[in-house]
Parts: C-alpha cells; sequence; structure tokens
C-alpha cells in the first residue's frame, strides 16, 4: 500500500477543493479529474470535460477542483487508495509523485492513443521521469520579466530588454524605487527564493538547477553569488522588504506586484494573464537579466503544468484518451486559450492564435518571439525538488532577507541540504 509520508514533503497551500460536478449516474462510466488554479481554469478545464463527454457517449467527468489544500488532500487521497484517475502536477512536484509509485507509466499508451506526431519535438521528455512516461506535458511556458508599464512611463525609466545585464538591472532597480518615492513600494520582490529565477541565473553560467543524474548542477560559489546579489539589492532599496517578501506564498495574487509592494515581478509567461487581471494598468513583459550582453539568455521552454493518471485508475485507457483529447484536438484547445500555457500541438497553437484576446497574445507573442534564444528543454527535476522548493529555497533567502545569515552561509546551506535530500 502506498505509503502517505512518502507524499507529505511540503505543501503549497492552494485552497479547499470542491467538487463541480454532480455524482455520475449508474449507465455512466465516470471519471474523476483534479486539478487547482482560478474559477476561470476551472470554466475552461470543465469546458473541456463536455467536450469529451460529447465525444465519448457514456462517459461523465467529474470535475474537482483544488484550492489551498490541494496537494495536503492530493496526498491524503493516494495514501488511502481513493486516489482521481487524472490529477494536475507542477513541475517541481511531479517526479515525487511519479517517483513513488503513485502514477501509472504511459510508455504504452503514448502513439497508439496519445498522439504526438503534431507536438513539438521532443517534448514529450518533459513528461519523463528517469526514462519512463509517467504524464503529458499540457503546455510549455518560459521565464518571463513582468512589469507595470505606466510606472515606467511616469518615472521616465526604460523597461529592460535583451541587453540588460544583472548588474544593469539592479541599477534600474535602486532607480526605479527612489522614483516611485512612495513608501511601501519598491520596484521588485526579492527573487533570492525563487528556484525558478536562480536556474536561469544558473543557464547563463552554463549550468543547470538539477543535473541529469538528479543531482543539483551548481556549488556554493554559485549560491553564494545568487544570494549576495539579492542580498546587495535588498540592502540598497532596489527590492522589498523581507517582512514583505516573506507574506509572497509563490502565487500570483501574493506576488509583491499584485500586492502593491512591486511594480516588476519575475514569473513565468502564461502568468501574464493572471498578472493583468490584478492589475489596473497595462503589464509589459520581457526576457529576464543576462550575465553579460549577447551571453546566453537562460531562457528555455519548460512544461507549464502537467497532467498524470494514478496508478489505481480504474480505466486507464480512457484516462489516456481524455489526455490525447485535451493535448490534440482543436475544439479544446481552442476552450483552454493560453490559461496554462502554450499549446504543444502545432495544430492547437495555430487554431488559437486567432482566438486570443490582447492580453494573451502578449503571452502568445513572448513565447514565439525568444525561439532564437531559448535553450534546451531542462533536466527533469529529481525525486526530493519538491521538498526542496518547500523547506529550503524559501528557508533560507528568507533567513537571508531577515539578516540572519550572510550570503556565504547561505549558498552552503543550500548546497549541504540540497545534496542531503537528493542523495537521501
Amino acid at each position: 500500500m502506498l505509503k502517505r509520508r512518502d507524499f507529505i514533503r511540503g505543501g503549497l497551500a492552494l485552497g479547499a477543493a470542491a467538487s463541480l460536478c454532480g455524482p455520475a449516474s449508474a449507465a455512466t462510466t465516470d471519471m474523476r479529474l483534479f486539478w487547482f488554479g482560478s474559477p476561470a481554469r476551472a470554466e475552461r478545464t470543465l469546458a473541456v470535460a463536455r467536450l469529451f463527454e460529447a465525444a465519448n457517449p457514456g462517459v461523465k467527468i467529474l470535475g474537482e477542483v483544488g484550492g489551498n489544500d490541494y496537494w495536503s488532500k492530493l496526498t491524503t487521497m493516494l495514501a488511502g487508495g481513493n486516489a482521481p484517475d487524472i490529477f494536475q502536477l507542477v513541475p517541481s512536484r511531479y517526479a515525487d509523485y511519479a517517483g513513488r509509485g503513485a502514477m501509472l507509466p504511459l510508455d504504452d499508451y503514448i502513439g497508439p492513443v496519445i498522439r504526438t506526431d503534431r507536438m513539438m519535438p521532443e517534448v514529450m521528455r518533459l513528461g519523463q521521469v528517469r526514462g519512463v512516461t509517467y504524464g503529458v506535458p499540457l503546455s510549455i511556458n518560459a521565464f518571463a520579466l513582468l512589469y507595470d508599464t505606466v510606472a515606467f512611463q511616469q518615472t521616465g525609466l526604460t523597461p529592460p530588454g535583451r541587453d540588460t545585464t544583472w548588474d544593469d538591472f539592479a541599477r534600474l532597480c535602486i532607480e526605479m524605487t527612489k522614483a516611485i518615492d512612495k513608501k511601501g513600494v519598491w520596484a521588485i520582490g526579492n527573487a533570492a527564493r525563487y528556484s525558478y529565477a536562480l536556474e536561469a541565473f544558473l543557464v547563463q553560467r552554463g549550468k543547470r538547477l538539477y543535473r541529469e543524474d538528479g543531482q543539483i548542477g551548481f556549488d556554493v560559489t554559485d549560491a553564494t553569488d545568487w544570494y549576495g546579489y539579492w542580498d546587495s539589492l535588498a540592502r540598497n532599496g532596489g527590492c522589498v522588504s523581507a517582512e514583505v517578501q516573506a507574506l509572497d506564498k509563490i502565487q500570483i495574487d501574493s506576488n509583491p506586484m499584485s500586492t502593491g509592494h512591486a511594480v516588476m515581478a519575475i514569473a513565468f509567461s502564461n502568468m501574464l494573464v493572471g498578472y493583468q487581471a490584478l492589475q489596473k494598468n497595462p503589464v509589459g513583459l520581457t526576457v529576464l537579466p543576462v550575465a553579460q550582453k549577447g551571453g546566453p539568455s537562460g531562457l528555455f521552454y519548460k512544461a507549464g503544468q502537467q497532467f498524470g493518471v494514478a496508478k489505481t485508475a480504474k480505466n486507464p485507457k480512457l484516462a489516456a484518451q481524455f489526455l490525447d483529447f485535451f493535448l490534440n484536438d482543436i475544439a479544446a484547445g481552442k476552450a483552454l486559450g493560453l490559461e496554462r500555457g502554450m499549446p504543444i500541438n502545432l495544430d492547437v497553437r495555430a487554431a488559437v492564435a486567432g482566438t486570443l484576446n490582447e492580453v494573451e497574445k502578449r503571452s502568445f507573442d513572448y513565447i514565439q518571439s525568444i525561439a532564437d534564444i531559448s535553450g534546451d528543454y531542462p533536466p527533469q527535476v529529481p525525486v526530493g525538488a519538491g521538498e526542496l522548493e518547500e523547506r529550503v529555497y524559501r528557508a533560507i533567502a528568507d533567513k537571508l532577507a531577515f539578516g540572519q545569515i550572510t550570503p556565504a552561509e547561505a549558498g552552503q546551506t543550500l548546497v549541504a541540504q540540497a545534496n542531503q535530500i537528493l542523495q537521501s
């Protein structure tokens, strides 16, 4: 039996789960689908479920959307043998679930059931753990820097671009904070606690957050430099205070930009829609700063999110058919739009392009625009990455922000704790 403790590896709170559909009748074949996200995501996901039902008479999709307790509830259901047939995951936690026996291997369904002939080349690698396909990427996205366009217009400062270095960016953030001249408002949140921002920083140095063998791909010097950058920026007033940053739960609505404490955010391209919904001013989208002008961008396409099938799924083939429909059906793609990210099916992507609103088009255009500076897909995050996200990256960055440790101590601690977790 699956042990609950195998999955309790920190939990990003996302809100109470609620059933969105009534019980299926005895005459139907029901399948449970569990995901997290906004009401808009629920609406889009249920639209796809209804389309799938229409194409498969006798099938009923029971949709459940989770909030702050999504991860703890998923863990409990998996451990108790009451898992949903299909459930949503994020890249940082994907291997923790796939690598501990909760998910059904899908390799036998890739091709015959889940078609890949019109997908981006090699994109299905983003659903593999240790060479086995345990799920499918629902989309792709990329790192991005979001900014309040009006704030830049009012201050007369120029937004960052492809040639903006990290040193340039630090100077800009300090200038921006001074130019705003408003108590409790800074240029940007303290991104020392974001592993994805660290990963871009590392890729620019020719390294990775994780190696192919599942170990960290950086050393103490890299980590110390990273923490030193943000410590210096904070001390010079370029990013938010420790107290404000501690309130950030790594969600759109808790980011300092969304709470009115910053005018920029390091995020993902598909999050533009969510950020814009919380901003009165138009939100711009650009690349992250680089180590040196003309050097590597640090950008690459990654899975926006993934769907996995529970090992206990009653009808694995039906679950695989739903995944195929979700990824490859044109009508499903139009219903989903870009809320989870850019479609990985090229035909769906082309069909969706003509249906986008102005905000979605900005996100779409951004993904298209960085094709020439984006690198290879990243190695799959290893088992234990979820624990690192929840218990290590943020905790160390917060201690640094509150002055409890130095950048050098932070770098040493990160490497030591990461090695301990990933080797256990």
